[in-house]
Order: C-alpha cells, then structure tokens, then sequence
C-alpha cells in the first residue's frame, strides 16, 4: 500500500486504490510515466515539488499526507541477555528499574510462551458463547487466516498502534484459509502458494475461490522454503531428489498445502516417483509440527521454512521462494483493526523487522498485487 524511502512514508498507492485507479490512470491524470508512479508508489523515488503539489491537488489532501515524514527511530543503551546476538537480531526489550534488558528473539524464544485468552465459553447448548471480553473489543477483533509465523509480527505492529485493537491469527493453509474468507468466518487471508507458469498462483487462486468477491490482494513477504534437516545435516541431503535415498525418514503436509504443491513440482521436475519417498504418505499440518520431528529424531527431513528451522536450530536446504499475499475484501473494509493494519503495512517499522527475519525478504510488503476479479467460477 505505502511505499519506503529511508524514514519517508508514501500513502499515494492508497489514495489511488480509494478512488479505483490503476498505476496508468493516474500517471495520464497527471503527465507522467507509469512507471514513475511505480518507483513513487513502492518508495523508490521521490517526486520533484511540481509532481508532488499535482498529486495534492488531484486528491484534494495535503503534500504531507501524501508523504509522511517518520520519526527516527532512537537508539539506547540496552543489556542483551544470553550473549551471540549480532545485528540486527531483534529484541523483546523491557525496563527493569534503570537499565533496558533485550533477550533474543531466536531459537525457541521466538516462539510464542503460554496459553491463547479466550474472549468466551461455550454453553451447555452449543449454540451460545459466555462472552468474557468487552464487546467492543469483539468489534475491534480481526481474524486473520493463513500460515506464515510473521503474521504474529504484523499483530503485534497493529497493536502497538492501537492498543484496543486485536488480531487472531488463526494457523490455515492457503486453500483453507481462502475458504474462511469465502465462507465469512475470516476478514482477512494469508496465501503463499509458489508460481509454476507465468500466472500469478495466489491471484489465481483467490479468484477461484472467492468468485464473485471484490477485494484487494497485497503484498506481504517474500518466504524462503524447503527441507528442514537436523543440525549439520548429517545424511547430506542437497535436493528434493535425495528424499528417495534408502534409510531418509520424510514427513510431508497434507495435501494441498503449499509447500506439499511445490515439493510435488520439483519432484517431477527431477524425475522422482513419490512413491520412493520414505514417508511421503505421512503428514504433519504445520511448520512447526514438521521441525519437531526433526528435533526429536522422529524424521530426516520435513517441509518447512528457514525461520523455522533457526527457530529449532535446525539446518535448512532450500528449494524455492514464494510471495505471501493478504486477501482482504472490499466491504470489510470499514472495519477499525482493518484499516490499521493497512497503515501498518505501509511502515518502514514493520518492513525492518520483516528483513530481520532469517530467510523472508519484506520489500513487496503493502504493495498491490492484484484485484479480486468476478469473472471466474468455482
């Protein structure tokens, strides 16, 4: 949505966006390249004074609302806890009397500690909640599906921003988290599914499912996947290929999950018969589930991605990259938490943090994608 330029925020995408504009409308409307409004749009360039007041005019907003200034970010003294943090390692920070202490996000740490709140029990009917949260805080509840750990990130960006505001990320492939979407138990859909051809599989795929649907698809992060192994990687496994070794234990995910989809093409790819594959059959529903089984000596080798194999201190073999997008519908976008977290993918702040992650890129991070389109059937 905002593009980056150092600490300048760009907010014309979402200006161009509310009205229903292309890239090429605007840049007609105001005498410049298409590709000009790219490099303003995604922070690569900035425009002069004349472009920059005719963007102003054309919106009938402020220069500075087009281009926010942020604060820099400050800087203090801060006691790492458990040592052999380098740059750029990030940080849960809290003051303790006079001293600021960071301990490490990484390993087992960067998982979250303890048990989800409930915001309602279940009565004896099974049609009815006791509801334990404020109400207005059932409004102000966003509930995101997909799979990808940063979306915990993201949650705690929005939060940050407003404190009342919350998130539920609820763990989902991309195909089940775009059916919450298409059902309407979800207000926004996290897919990450690779490309195999010159179309764009998420946008596909979310037009499929969610035809007749209007919405937006954005940008998210680039995720790096592959084979999580154990420490060393001892059995010396380099490719997809090697899974039909005798003697490698493999466990898959279920059936069309994205990296099951993407190991598939690169089996075919290789000339490999999955039939070979010692626990091809077997299945495992998340990342984390998959390293567990690493760890505890269950399996050789599993789906998953590189944060999560640091996470285990695991080692990783990639075999691919994929975009995550966000699927977000047009007439949920009223909702309070929902216009936040867009704002929110609009930040330097959050892009940072994002970089800092091992094996994700966030340079596509708030960026359009792609319209939902009508047009195709289920």
């Amino acid at each position: 949505m905002a593009g980056k330029n150092n600490l300048i925020t760009c907010t014309v995408k979402q200006y161009r966006m509310d009205r229903g504009w292309s890239q090429e409308t605007l840049a007609q409307k105001i005498n410049i390249r298409r590709q000009a409004v790219y490099d303003i749009e995604s922070g690569r360039y900035l425009p002069n004074t004349a472009v920059a007041l005719h963007l102003a005019r054309i919106f009938g907003c402020k220069v500075e609302d087009l281009f926010v200034e942020e604060p820099v970010t400050p800087t203090c003294p801060v006691e790492v806890m458990h040592g052999n943090a380098g740059p750029s390692t990030r940080l849960a920070i809290g003051k303790v009397r006079s001293r600021l202490v960071g301990f490490p996000l990484d390993g087992a740490d960067s998982i979250p500690f303890g048990l989800h709140p409930a915001d309602g029990l279940l009565t004896d009917d099974g049609k009815n909640a006791q509801i334990l949260s404020p109400p207005d805080r059932l409004e102000k509840t966003l509930i995101l599906m997909g799979c990808d750990p940063a979306f915990e990130i993201l949650r705690h960006h929005v939060t940050r921003l407003l404190s009342d505001a919350h998130i539920y990320c609820r763990f989902a492939s991309s195909h089940r988290a775009l059916d919450g979407l298409a059902q309407g138990v979800a207000h926004v859909a996290g897919t990450h599914l690779h490309n195999t051809d010159k179309e764009e599989a998420n946008v596909v795929l979310a037009n499929r499912k969610l035809a007749g649907m209007s919405g937006q698809i954005l940008g998210f992060a680039v995720l790096e996947e592959g084979l999580i192994v154990a420490k060393g990687n001892p059995l010396g496994i380099r490719s997809v290929a090697d899974l039909a070794q005798p003697g490698i234990r493999f466990i898959n995910r279920e059936p069309g999950a994205a990296l099951r989809v993407l190991l598939d093409d690169k089996l075919k790819q290789a000339g490999v018969d999955p039939s070979c594959i010692n626990g091809y059959q077997l299945t495992v529903h998340s990342h984390r589930d998959g390293a567990f089984r690493i760890a505890s000596n269950a399996a050789d080798a599993a789906l998953g991605l590189k944060t999560v194999a640091n996470a285990y201190h695991l080692d990783f073999v990639p075999i691919g990259a994929a975009r995550c997008d966000l699927v977000i519908p047009d007439d949920l976008s009223a909702h309070p938490t929902l216009k936040i977290l867009l704002d929110v993918l609009q930040s330097s702040a959050l892009q940072r943090e994002i970089n800092a992650l091992p094996g994700y890129d966030g340079v596509v991070c708030g960026n359009a994608v792609a319209r939902l389109t009508s047009s195709m059937k289920t």
